[in-house]
């Protein structure tokens, strides 16, 4: 039953994880994966691309973007003498410039693998002039895919309008400067010997040719650039394109529609062009970054959840807290070490199982701890009650036994005498035994080890046991006991050496103290459907204060410890414990020096006939 709860709660503990997850799961992650990008010093590589900016220095020196296609063009001438392998332009040509048009689209022409934008409208590509498409152009788009931050970590590889679709411009320029053709399937994109990670997602079960998005694995350095005007003013800088793929595109934050966010640089806006050759240069080197399958993130998170419940169920005390906490360090260093293996492993969905899961099982492990220290402080409770039960309810017969073993063996007796001595030590070896089996009777009871008896027991029958029993004792103080008449034969039902030992408590404690040369009387009767009996002393008596504190155990009243009597306060607990397993109840009255009357309320047997009311002293 315990290892059900703990497993429900484990299982309870790892599901409120993956609500967390599924509902900040996005943003955490993206956080903790901007993070990882800025801490992480990846090697730098050789770039096999360059940018021709069209910079705030072009604009201002050539009057604005709408008359950049002349110095383009001029500085277009250059870049293609150095021979790139490819030239990706990200510029608006769907309008004419008669003055400008003849010169750049003679560049154009002269351009080896050229990849032209085509913009995304609503009814479909706007597409550059046919002037500026030189029969082997190829068109790409430039979208990129922001996240709800507004930071750009990827990029759609394909986009679709309408019909028809478009590579993006760093896809092409890559597919060109290794001259192979692309060749997609639903898991990747093919270009050459390079395969890019970029599953096709399902959507409504049918697969979405726009749906391929790769991240970028952002340069740890920044891509080389030379400005429009800065290559015509020094045309012997066109030298960085040698052999490059030429990215060519506005760069001045104030022309461009799109000031990009990127977890690489932080704060810092990009444009568009400078994103996409990033992207390139992904592809290029090969440095793909890959997201870990959602379903062993999954297992991953339940393996966490499982080795905190094991750490907690098996490992012993402090142990187990440190246990918790190093599954805590593995939860949230597992996801940044796949990210040096550029992997994403999602942070929210562990984190989330392991702290929850971790703070379940130590909760629960506290819990249960403590219960069992409680259990075990119950159970050095009950032993050191047991203890002094045996020293104080025992030492009477034990008294008796020694004192008649003393008596046979100093002096000579008559046989008579022996004879009654021996029967003496016989019956109070009895009593010991009972008394012994009476006191773990109640501990079985009290622990729920043990069932009642059910038997019939005669009210009358057992009252004289007692007050026979109480005899001796009665007889050395000189008290009458005495038992009225019982109308009715009563009867009750249970165990019956319990019942007659809460009897005898009772008896023994009016005799110990009362007075000498009083008298106690006990009495019985039926009063509906319940049998009472009384035990009613001329002793020291108690005030209601004391009356509410009698049945605690090792409480004695302080008039009862100023009598002289032996006691430990526990006969009256034991006597309480007895009845209560019964189904009945102790009432007391008392008055302090006029004496208490005890009575033991039980439920009658349903056969009993009713009679009429003792007379009650």
């Amino acid at each position: 039953m315990k290892a059900a709860i703990y497993l429900g709660l484990l299982a309870a503990a790892f599901a409120v994880a993956v609500v967390v997850a599924i509902s900040f799961g996005a943003g955490i992650d993206n956080y903790a994966y901007d993070l990882w990008f800025r801490h992480y010093n990846q090697p730098a590589w050789e770039p096999q691309c360059a940018i021709l900016a069209i910079d705030d220095r072009t604009l201002d020196a050539y009057g604005g973007i709408h008359e950049i296609r002349k110095p383009l063009a001029e500085a277009l001438q250059l870049v293609n003498a150095q021979q790139p392998r490819a030239v990706a332009v990200d510029i608006i040509l769907a309008t004419r410039n008669p003055q400008a048009d003849e010169q750049l689209a003679a560049a154009f022409h002269t351009t080896p693998n050229l990849v032209l934008d085509s913009e995304v409208l609503n009814d479909g590509w706007e597409n550059p002039l046919p002037e500026f498409r030189p029969p082997q152009t190829v068109l790409g788009h430039v979208s990129v895919a922001p996240d709800n931050d507004g930071i750009t970590r990827s990029i759609p590889l394909v986009k679709l309008a309408g019909h028809d679709q478009r590579w993006a411009i760093s896809l092409e320029a890559f597919r060109l400067s290794r001259g192979a053709e692309l060749i997609q399937s639903p898991d990747d994109v093919q270009v050459g010997s390079t395969r890019i990670p970029v599953p096709q997602k399902v959507t409504d079960g049918q697969e979405r040719d726009d749906s391929r998005f790769m991240r970028i694995n952002f340069a740890p350095f920044k891509i080389p650039r030379v400005g429009v005007k800065e290559l015509i003013d020094h045309p012997e800088q066109a030298g960085v394109f040698r052999g490059k793929v030429v990215f060519v595109g506005v760069t001045s934050l104030g022309e461009v529609r799109d000031r990009l966010l990127t977890p690489a640089r932080p704060g810092i806006q990009e444009a568009g062009i400078e994103v996409h050759a990033d992207a390139f240069e992904t592809m290029a080197q090969g440095l793909f970054i890959r997201d870990v399958n959602g379903g062993y993130v999954v297992l991953f998170s339940l393996a966490l959840v499982a080795a905190t419940g094991l750490a907690f169920r098996y490992l012993p005390g402090w142990w187990a807290y440190a246990g918790g906490a190093a599954i805590l360090a593995i939860a949230h260093v597992t996801p940044y070490l796949f990210f040096t293996h550029r992997l994403v492993l999602q942070l929210t969905m562990p984190a989330a199982a392991a702290w929850f899961s971790t703070l379940t099982a130590a909760g629960y492990y506290y819990l249960v701890v403590r219960r069992n220290w409680r259990v075990e402080q119950a159970a050095r409770t009950r032993y050191q009650q047991a203890m002094q039960f045996v020293t104080h309810e025992m030492r009477t017969p034990l008294s008796a036994i020694q004192g008649s073993s003393e008596l046979i063996t100093r002096y000579a007796l008559t046989e008579e005498k022996r004879k009654q001595i021996a029967q003496l030590i016989n019956s109070e070896s009895k009593r010991l035994a009972r008394m012994v089996e009476v006191f773990l009777s109640v501990e079985r009871l009290s622990a729920g080890q043990m069932e009642l008896k059910h038997e019939t027991i005669g009210v009358r029958q057992m009252m004289e046991i007692c007050l026979q029993r109480v005899g001796p004792l009665a007889d050395r103080k000189h008290i009458a006991v005495a038992l009225s008449p019982i109308t009715g034969d009563l009867q009750i039902t249970g165990d019956r050496e319990l019942m007659e030992y809460a009897c005898y408590n009772l008896l023994t404690n009016a005799v110990k103290y009362s007075p000498q040369r009083t008298k106690v009387v006990v009495s019985a009767w039926k009063d509906d459907h319940h049998v009472r009996m009384a035990v009613q002393d001329q002793g020291i008596g108690m005030d209601q204060k004391e009356v509410k504190q009698i049945f605690k155990k090792f409480y004695r009243t302080k008039k009862a410890e100023e009598s002289g009597e032996a006691g430990t306060g526990i006969g009256l607990s034991i006597v309480q414990q007895i009845v209560e397993q019964h189904g009945g109840r102790i009432d007391v009255t008392s008055r302090p020096g006029e004496g208490s009357c005890f009575t033991l309320v039980l439920p009658a047997m349903s056969h009993t006939p009713v009679s009429t009311l003792a007379e009650h002293n």
